[in-house]
């Protein structure tokens, strides 16, 4: 009889588990592009490419193909993970066709309506030609467009759901990418605590209130609300890397782009280690113990950073700061299974 109830009691416990778990996972409809009130307004041109939900689903489906490589292997989403940010998650530098390491951190993939160029050196102007630099990159994924384009021009479903998108069985590069911004689009990160408050919907702790003060009178230039990125790109003081990689200089050849780096969000930073364009910096403590003594003077060291070549913070201000920054983690945009590999 004792055991019988032992075991009653262990299957409750194990589906009340089960429901935590399924909890955590959040089921979200699909909706199309909605500019959070307080953000400003997107870069991206919708008119030009209308999201629907069959874009949005042929677009996912895409993103998550490994079709895209040259051996079928690899897609977007092995080197940008839903649950980590859409970066690449346990990794320094992203690793791509044939384990070929390449020479940077993968950048997280969110709010990339309002991004005005993209990569850490902003090679790419233009959401809808994002794609092409990882498809034809001989370390990433290594395969050209028109064999991409032959490939998916052979599967008749992926026939049809152009098709029903954009009204001709054709597949063609410039529908394809249209499809795939219509994915990328509404990766919108806008539910964090920070969020919250901006909606008024809850309020700071003390604690945090105060890394906001800290975050507003020293990161707030560079990481402006409510991206968190002013989109520039910027020489933090990390000085040469063991990669060479002279960064915005390599898009440019201007002397004065020399290590420029573009600024990152300063959202989810939880699921997104390790940090900077090489991921040299494994913890966010370490990222501001950079700021604190580790500051390089660099030849384009950025003028904000060269007046004091440090930033001031106490160790109790750096527990506000990292409170505070806390608050910019968004679980339900993390969790949410629209975004997940099918």
């Amino acid at each position: 009889m004792n055991k019988n109830i032992f075991l009653v009691l262990g299957m409750i416990l194990g589906l009340i588990i089960a429901c935590q778990k399924a909890d955590e996972l959040i089921e979200e409809p699909f909706k199309s592009f909605i500019r959070p009130s307080y953000f400003p307004e997107p870069t991206y041109n919708f008119a030009s490419n209308p999201i629907s939900k069959e874009g949005f689903e042929l677009g996912k489906k895409l993103f998550y193909d490994p079709i895209l490589s040259r051996d079928n292997t690899i897609s977007c989403g092995s080197c940008h993970i839903a649950q980590n940010a859409f970066t690449h998650h346990g990794h320094d530098v992203s690793h791509g066709i044939d384990d070929k390491q390449g020479t940077r951190n993968s950048p997280p993939l969110f709010n990339l309506a309002w991004n005005k160029s993209f990569f850490w050196d902003g090679g790419v102007f233009h959401l809808d030609l994002f794609p092409v630099a990882p498809i034809e990159n001989p370390v990433e994924m290594d395969e050209k467009m028109v064999n991409v384009l032959a490939k998916l021009n052979k599967i008749p479903s992926y026939r049809a759901e152009f098709k029903k998108v954009f009204g001709t069985e054709e597949i063609n590069s410039i529908n394809m990418f249209k499809a795939m911004s219509q994915f990328m689009t509404l990766l919108i990160s806008d539910n964090s605590k920070y969020d919250q408050v901006q909606r008024k919907e809850t309020s700071f702790s003390a604690e945090e209130q105060k890394g906001y003060a800290i975050y507003q009178a020293k990161c707030s230039t560079c990481h402006q609300e409510p991206l968190f990125t002013d989109g520039s790109y910027r020489d933090n003081g990390l000085g040469e890397n063991s990669f060479e990689d002279q960064g915005r200089f390599e898009i440019s050849q201007l002397e004065e782009d020399r290590l420029k780096f573009k600024v990152p969000s300063l959202r989810n930073l939880k699921y997104s280690p390790p940090y900077m364009h090489d991921g040299q910096l494994r913890t966010l403590e370490a990222v501001i113990n950079h700021y604190r003594r580790d500051i390089q003077n660099t030849k384009n060291l950025d003028p904000i950073l060269r007046k004091e070549m440090k930033i001031e913070l106490s160790d109790s201000e750096v527990d506000q700061l990292m409170a505070f920054l806390n608050t910019l983690n968004d679980e339900k945009f993390i969790n949410n299974t629209l975004f997940h590999e099918f």
